[in-house]
């Protein structure tokens, strides 16, 4: 079985917030559990997903700030918030503003391009402006220059009784270090690395070269790293869907193997114009997990990942996932809990 280079070091999860529009605070709430849980158990890190006009967490900011005063260590981010929903220099502002409350351990994902169904909404998000909106690279570069702490103006100092400044405040000096990009593709992993983000890499990747998800996703790893003022040393997580089933009862196996089942179609090909494909969900025990790991290209360049939680199951499901994930298949991987 081929082996990693080196352990894993960094072990966190990603979750959608699914909630029920009749009881909205029971599935907000269920997400915080879940986050203090993963505390518990010694995860690095905990990933929220960010929709909007659906029954998912629609401010991952809002969600984080609450489980940033429910937590001490565990560290917090977004995978990813699409920027094109956002105004860089207000969304700059609120993540500068949870991370000083979190004591630095905000993790922010973007990525680019135009909202989901972007001709039906555009009226309600940007009445006036619609045709001028840029959705390319250059709003991730704002944003990270306002993050950064660079100029938002060009006055600052006391005017009447008010004291005001030039960059945004409250300014996090650490956080600009912790920018991530959502990139599957290898213009997006170059970007990053010229920019010196941080990657974040999923079940969905573009086909350029090859039709097979681990060498597409392990030539962004090295694009990106190629391209990074750190080189081999920046920072890549991975984000595939991993059901361990070691403590799982009959029946949430069942649900599991269904829920992969379905999906397993769309992994032979590339799907749609774009030519997406998507990684299969790892279902099984630990150990066969691990192995199906260890043999996957792109894994075996990276030590860090943020396994993505499935989007339709129960708090029950996930807190046996979870516990599974950090007992057995992190250990499996090398993996340390922390503190």
């Amino acid at each position: 079985m081929p082996l990693p280079s080196q352990p894993l070091r960094k072990l966190g999860f990603l979750t959608i917030g699914l909630f029920d529009e009749a009881d909205p605070r029971r599935g907000h709430e269920s997400t915080l559990e879940i986050i203090e849980l993963g505390e518990r158990l010694g995860f690095d890190s905990a990933w929220l997903r960010h929709r909007h006009l659906q029954y998912g967490i629609s401010s991952p900011v809002a969600v984080l700030a609450a489980a940033s005063q429910r937590t001490h260590r565990i560290e917090l981010g977004t995978a990813v918030t699409p920027l094109g929903w956002e105004n860089p220099l207000r969304l700059a502002e609120d993540l500068s503003t949870v991370d000083i409350l979190s004591g630095g351990r905000l993790n922010p994902g973007v990525s680019v391009g135009p909202p989901m169904h972007y001709d039906q909404v555009k009226q309600a998000l940007y009445p006036d402006t619609a045709d001028a909106e840029d959705f390319g690279y250059e709003r991730v570069a704002r944003f990270l220059d306002l993050v950064r702490g660079k100029p938002a103006t060009d006055f600052s100092g006391v005017e009447g009784f008010e004291t005001f400044s030039d960059r945004v405040q409250p300014h996090s000096p650490g956080l600009g270090r912790r920018m991530w990009y959502g990139g599957g593709s290898l213009r997006s992993a170059r970007w990053a690395g010229e920019h010196g983000m941080n990657l974040l890499t999923s079940s969905v990747v573009k086909a350029e070269e090859s039709e097979d998800f681990a060498e597409i996703q392990l030539s962004h790893v090295r694009t990106f790293r190629a391209h990074h003022p750190d080189g081999d040393a920046a920072r890549v997580s991975q984000g595939l869907v991993v059901i361990p089933t070691d403590s799982a009862t009959p029946e949430q196996r069942a649900k599991y193997e269904e829920y992969a089942a379905k999906r397993t179609p769309r992994t032979t090909t590339p799907q749609g114009p774009a030519r997406m494909m998507f990684a299969p969900d790892l279902v099984g025990t630990s150990e066969r997990i691990a192995e199906r790991l260890h043999a996957h290209a792109a894994f075996r360049e990276i030590d860090e990942v943020a396994f993505a939680l499935p989007f339709t199951f129960d708090h029950e499901d996930y807190v046996q996932i979870l516990t599974d994930i950090a007992t057995r298949l992190g250990p499996a991987l090398g993996w340390q809990a922390g503190p």
